[in-house]
């Protein structure tokens, strides 16, 4: 879930979210030299755990929508909570300056938080955490193609190069990921994947205008829990939530403050300290180390050409993460 903005994405996406959960609190120290890079990576293979997290929920019987409502609920208790103290140290707090922001929250609670926090442990149930990890990182393709007619910032050549790239790496995946082991292709898992990357894109399409008014505290502060409302009657289809036994609400925690909450906190730390595409760069670990995860807990592989595939999606991440000379524009 790296936040990981780049040329595909306009600036103050995801990682300026991040960076603006850091006006909550007070100017960071220099530090060692270190400190800003060790950050973004903890954030980086925090991030990691939600997916073999999310499978391992779905392992004990929790559907993929309440562990979706579980994440919203509690990451978004978090940020109420951190939104409440900042707002109490005379910071914005949950205060919007108008009920336009507001419906605009909540439009992104719609996309942002129920879409995506549903597509994504759907995804993973129907294809595996390989799979739908690596097609979570179609979200700059999605930003590329819709930056133009919602921002007015429509793509030059090399970023639809990298488009080209990424689309060409999502077919190979396709194409050669039945060959592994625990990974499975089918219209369902591809589909649910390219629509937690296009829901993920909203992170950037979005965060352009509003952390560029509010602190990301804030924002989650609202959007969270309205996602988490209209997630809720669907968490509640059927036998509604499932019966939990330590471990089972130990995963959740895991999900909730490992995979959710506490990476923004680490990620905003270095983006203190590095410039945002340095960050973004070394965030790209994240999808390497959940397919490593993914490889160690549960056997999956995506087989040669589904590689070939994944290195292709993330090559293009990693390329749309770096700016390129101002000459080279």
């Amino acid at each position: 879930m790296t936040p990981a903005p780049g040329d595909d994405a306009p600036p103050g996406g995801p990682a300026r979210a991040a960076g603006a959960a850091a006006q909550d609190g007070p100017p960071a120290p220099g530090g060692p030299a270190w400190l800003g890079p060790a950050l973004v990576v903890a954030a980086a293979c925090l991030w990691a755990t939600l997916a073999p997290t999310v499978k391992a929920l779905l392992a004990r019987g929790v559907s993929p929508l309440e562990i979706a409502w579980w994440r919203a609920a509690g990451a978004g208790g978090l940020f109420l909570l951190q939104a409440a103290l900042a707002g109490a140290r005379g910071g914005p707090g949950l205060r919007l300056a108008s009920g336009r922001d507001a419906a605009l929250l909540l439009a992104f609670a719609l996309v942002g938080v129920t879409v995506f926090y549903a597509a994504l442990p759907l995804a993973i149930e129907a294809g595996g955490v390989s799979l739908a990890t690596v097609l979570l990182y179609t979200a700059p393709v999605f930003v590329a193609l819709l930056a133009g007619p919602l921002l007015g910032e429509w793509p030059d050549g090399r970023r639809l190069a990298l488009v080209g790239l990424a689309v060409a790496g999502v077919v190979v995946l396709v194409l050669g990921a039945g060959a592994g082991a625990g990974v499975v292709v089918t219209p369902a898992s591809v589909g649910l994947g390219l629509l937690s990357g296009a829901s993920y894109a909203s992170y950037y399409l979005f965060g352009k205008w509003i952390l560029g008014r509010y602190p990301a505290a804030t924002v989650f502060a609202w959007a969270m829990p309205a996602g988490a409302l209209g997630l809720l009657p669907f968490a509640l289809q059927g036998a509604g939530f499932a019966a939990k036994d330590a471990p089972g609400w130990g995963l959740l925690a895991l999900a909730v403050g490992a995979g959710t909450y506490l990476p923004y906190l680490c990620y905003a730390g270095g983006l203190r300290r590095l410039e945002a595409a340095r960050a973004a760069l070394l965030a790209t670990l994240e999808p390497v180390v959940t397919v490593a995860l993914a490889m160690a807990l549960f056997g999956e592989r995506l087989g040669p050409l589904g590689l070939l595939g994944g290195a292709l999606v993330l090559a293009a991440a990693a390329a749309a993460a770096v700016r390129p000379a101002r000459g080279e524009r």
